[in-house]
């Protein structure tokens, strides 16, 4: 197994609504891995910025809001944990203002810089499957590991309504798509999998077997 600080790092990428978080959450739990999910860091930075909302309107504003601010990231059972200046934001990561803007955050290039290197860190203590949108392709770019989860714009749109949530989506994809800083691609040596019509375990299932043509010690799999 590489591995990257120390430890193996899985990486899970995809658009929204593609299924990579809960694919990424219980190929964690089987494999005895921490879960990290990326998409909630810059969630709770965005729920931070909107707290004084006139920051958000200049990219400037939000980087120096970014760099001011005391941020913690630790594990709760094993799944990352974000808190920022002491306040442990979770309830309110999918509120629709945070939904609106978490692309505007996510696109500032000193926010990225900033918790990547937190996402960075978690690799020096633990073995990873991180999720997001640009796990692989530039946060962990040298680990074997690569995963990009699709499904068509249509299921996803399906999936979010199901979830109670009202992303635009196709607003979504073409936000983080096109921002310069760090965007949403597809890593040239990641596997990629369409979730349309498979199941979580279907998924899952798929990562697993090619975790073990990779090489990926059968002892940490089962």
């Amino acid at each position: 197994m590489k591995a990257i600080a120390g430890h193996c790092v899985i990486t899970i990428d995809g658009p929204a609504a593609s299924g990579k978080s809960s694919v990424a959450r219980e190929l964690a739990r089987r494999l005895q891995f921490v879960y990290v999910n990326s998409g909630a860091m810059y969630r709770a930075m965005t729920w931070h910025i909107l707290q004084n909302p006139g920051a958000l309107q200049d990219p400037a504003a939000i980087a120096a809001a970014a760099e001011a601010a005391e941020i913690v990231c630790d594990l709760d059972q094993d799944q990352s944990r974000i808190r920022i200046n002491a306040i442990d934001s979770a309830e309110h990561l999918r509120d629709p203002a945070v939904n609106e803007a978490v692309s505007v955050v996510s696109g500032v290039p000193r926010v990225r810089e900033i918790l990547v290197e937190k996402m960075r860190a978690y690799a020096a203590q633990h073995d990873l499957v991180m999720e997001g949108r640009d796990i692989g392709s530039v946060v962990f770019p040298s680990t074997p590991f690569k995963f990009y989860i699709d499904a068509s714009p249509e299921v996803r749109f399906r999936r979010r309504a199901a979830e109670g949530q009202r992303d635009q989506i196709a607003a979504r994809d073409e936000a983080d798509s096109s921002r310069p800083a760090s965007p949403l691609v597809i890593a040239p040596d990641a596997y990629v999998i369409d979730s349309s019509e498979m199941s979580i375990d279907q998924v899952v299932s798929e990562v697993m077997e090619r975790l073990r043509m990779s090489g990926t010690p059968v002892a940490r799999i089962l």
